[in-house]
């Protein structure tokens, strides 16, 4: 049995696979390791409680130390949170007493008082350069023998682990859901789902592999094992050519091509004859990435396999030596002659792409015949199209009601973000409807008509995960533009990151803008105190790992927007560094405890983006004066060093106010098209059980659900969405 796979089971769906193991009178030690699991805001359900307590005390033992070792990691406590100041958040001092502070002990110090007193003279001062600085001045034991203890409070975050089925039945079960998942995975979930594929590649597989980098990755482990691989076209083969390569099997960057094996090479190109030999059509598609296969094809050696003439023939279209018109270059020519109705008629051969290209084609439509060309075109293949994209349409279209020169958000799938002015002239109001009519009627066409649908009113906000790419990986992480929440009376910010072989700075801040988006105030290390609360100060070089807090008393806030912030100001940057992740925590006004207590924690996210500034989430205080998250997950590029608060503030706000007013498609949606004539629903009151089962919707897994339910929470509500 591999145990080494336990801890995604865990992280993906909070389920610990029954211990195997003798027989016992374990009670007493899981009732211990139950106690434990509730210091870091873990519990074991009552079933998993009694199942542990009937197998023996080694065996409860041995499954709490792993168990422990991964929930840790899930919350962020598995590495030492120090502060710069030790009794953050009391004593803080104002930021221009610390800078004198340091300035003075640097002029008492032999070593440092030459170069202190030279820059005060030239009237430009490093603050890098004094001594007692931006490193820590306190052992992490002294930090916590200067805390008092967490006093327990009823807010306090309680996750619950339930009982799962055997390990191997646990993995499967896993890898089924994540391969055949309908919508695109995020970077972390396609590196789980490699081992998982590589584990089971000679155990059941999914009906269907719907999303094509999910293919490339199971191919790869299949490729490995001597297993039939999966194709159908030749970016198939291109695809898991990055995959051997560990590139981008997205194919959005650029995948700098391995040596391959004779072996492999004899695959790959065996994979691209078959494809090209059952349909020469496809060869259309090797224009869309014309360099990547003139580079696989230099890895490839083509001519030397002349039994393939087929393969040979898709590197000599990337060369420019034969000609194979591609789908796109025919709609374009249509176009280009303003042939609106022949290219919606052309688009219909390619269902997704037409979708893809409804705007455009509204756009330029002239007159009302073609506009009802394209809305006929759309209404007619739509039962064809994923169920993804017509979401995202449908989403599209909702957020397509202004006037040009509003704000458009652009954000690519890396979570870079920028915005600008959208000028495009509006969908016109009756195609617009018309469409949305049949999208709607579509997607509920598709969803399952449950007898009982039980849902917790606080998931109604959550945006559907129509991209596991809008999303982090972490511990209570929402898809981009959800909204959730937040109870509380402190709200603490915390960012941890250990750097890999260069100094490394990370500066967490806090921006409060007002309802027009203005500055109000931030806390940053150039502003360590303020009216709303204070920063535990700076850290400027991260071997051991380092961490920054900022706590925030949220009745005292000024404004209606708190912007969380991690600005790299020097060193590596988020996909550099061996770890670096963000989160907050919530903590009513007489809870004390240490600057980073795990139970107190609602959020935990890994910072892995292409920028040089984080954006998580915000917090939006409503018109009933409640404070509610927004969900961002958003990098903007910045500058290659020195990013700071104050410096961004514009640009932040800009693309703030332009995520705001976009409304994504969330639970509420896709529960108010289920609740048809045969679907009873209820909202989920916390308490009540019910008597029969159900299909529950909610942001964790009650306790006690009758069995035969369903439960769709964040870590599987990607399944919600229809094929």
């Amino acid at each position: 049995m591999d145990d080494s796979l336990e801890p995604l089971v865990i992280r993906h769906t909070l389920r610990l696979p029954s211990p195997t193991g003798p027989a016992g009178e374990g009670g007493v030690a899981a009732r211990q390791f139950d106690a434990v699991l509730m210091s870091v805001g873990f519990k074991l359900s009552a079933d998993l409680l009694e199942h542990l307590s009937g197998r023996s005390e080694g065996t409860v033992i041995d499954t709490a130390v792993r168990t422990l070792r991964t929930v840790r990691q899930m919350v962020g406590d598995h590495v030492q949170h120090n502060v710069y100041f030790i009794d953050f958040p009391a004593n803080v001092p104002a930021t221009f007493d610390f800078w004198m502070r340091c300035i003075a002990e640097a002029l008492a110090d032999d070593a440092a008082r030459p170069g202190t007193v030279a820059q005060l003279q030239s009237g430009v001062l490093d603050l890098l350069t004094l001594p007692s600085y931006g490193n820590y001045r306190h052992t992490y034991a002294e930090m916590l023998a200067a805390h008092d203890e967490l006093i327990a409070a009823a807010g306090d975050r309680v996750t619950v682990l339930h009982r799962g089925g055997d390990l191997e039945d646990e993995i499967g079960a896993l890898y089924l859901a994540l391969a055949g998942s309908t919508t695109p995975l995020g970077d972390d979930d396609l590196r789980d789902l490699r081992a998982l594929a590589e584990h089971q590649v000679h155990g059941p597989q999914p009906e269907a592999i719907p999303i094509r980098e999910n293919r490339a990755v199971v191919n790869r482990a299949r490729l490995g094992a001597g297993a039939d691989l999966l194709l159908d076209t030749v970016t198939d083969v291109l695809r898991l050519a990055c995959a051997l390569s560990d590139g981008d099997v997205t194919l959005q960057e650029p995948t700098r091509f391995r040596a391959l094996s004779r072996p492999v090479r004899r695959a790959l190109l065996a994979g691209l004859d078959s494809v090209v030999a059952v349909a020469p059509a496809k060869l259309a598609d090797v224009a869309v990435h014309r360099e990547a296969f003139k580079r696989l094809g230099e890895r490839l050696h083509p001519h030397e396999y002349p039994r393939w003439p087929h393969a040979a023939d898709v590197f000599a279209v990337a060369r420019g030596e034969k000609k194979a018109r591609s789908f796109d270059s025919r709609v374009e020519e249509l176009l280009g002659m303003h042939d609106v109705t022949g290219a919606a008629e052309l688009l219909k051969a390619a269902p997704g792409r037409l979708f893809r290209a409804l705007d455009r084609l509204l756009r330029m439509a002239l007159t009302q015949a073609e506009r009802d060309a394209v809305v006929a075109a759309a209404e007619q293949v739509a039962p064809e199209v994923a169920g993804r994209v017509v979401l995202s349409v449908r989403e599209h279209l909702h957020n397509r009601a202004g006037e040009a020169g509003e704000r458009r958000v652009f954000v690519n799938r890396l979570g870079r973000a920028w915005v600008t002015s959208d000028e495009r002239p509006p969908v016109l109001p009756p195609e617009r409807k018309r469409l949305i009519d049949a999208l709607d009627a579509e997607i509920r066409r598709r969803l399952p008509s449950p007898d009982r649908l039980l849902i917790d009113p606080d998931v109604l906000d959550v945006a559907l995960p129509l991209s596991g790419k809008a999303t982090a990986a972490g511990l209570g992480v929402l898809p981009r533009g959800s909204i959730s929440p937040v109870d509380g009376e402190l709200l603490r910010f915390f960012v941890y990151w250990k750097q890999t072989c260069r100094s490394t700075d990370y500066d967490l801040s806090a921006l409060m803008l007002d309802a027009g988006y203005a500055t109000v105030s931030w806390l940053s290390y150039t502003a360590l105190t303020a009216v709303e609360g204070e920063h535990s100060g700076d850290i400027t070089d991260a071997p051991d790992g380092a961490s920054e807090f900022i706590d925030l008393r949220l009745g005292a806030v000024r404004g209606a927007f708190i912007v969380p912030q991690v600005n790299i100001f020097s060193g590596e940057g988020f996909e550099e560094v061996d770890e670096s992740f963000f989160g907050f925590m919530l903590r009513d006004a007489d809870q004390r405890g240490r600057p980073f207590e795990p139970r107190t924690v609602r959020m935990k996210s890994e910072l892995r983006g292409p920028g040089r500034v984080a954006l998580p989430l915000a917090f939006l205080r409503g018109e009933d004066g409640r404070w509610r998250a927004k969900w961002l997950h958003l990098y903007l590029k910045g500058h290659p060093a020195a990013n700071r608060v104050e410096g961004n503030r514009v640009s932040v706000a800009a693309l703030l106010r332009g995520i705001v007013e976009r409304e994504h498609l969330t639970v509420r949606y896709l529960a108010d098209l289920m609740a048809g004539d045969t679907t009873t629903v209820t909202l989920w009151d916390g308490r009540t059980v019910p008597d029969g089962p159900v299909t529950y919707i909610g942001l964790e897994r009650p306790d006690g659900l009758p069995a035969g339910s369903r439960t769709l929470t964040p870590e599987n509500l990607r399944d919600l969405i229809p094929d």
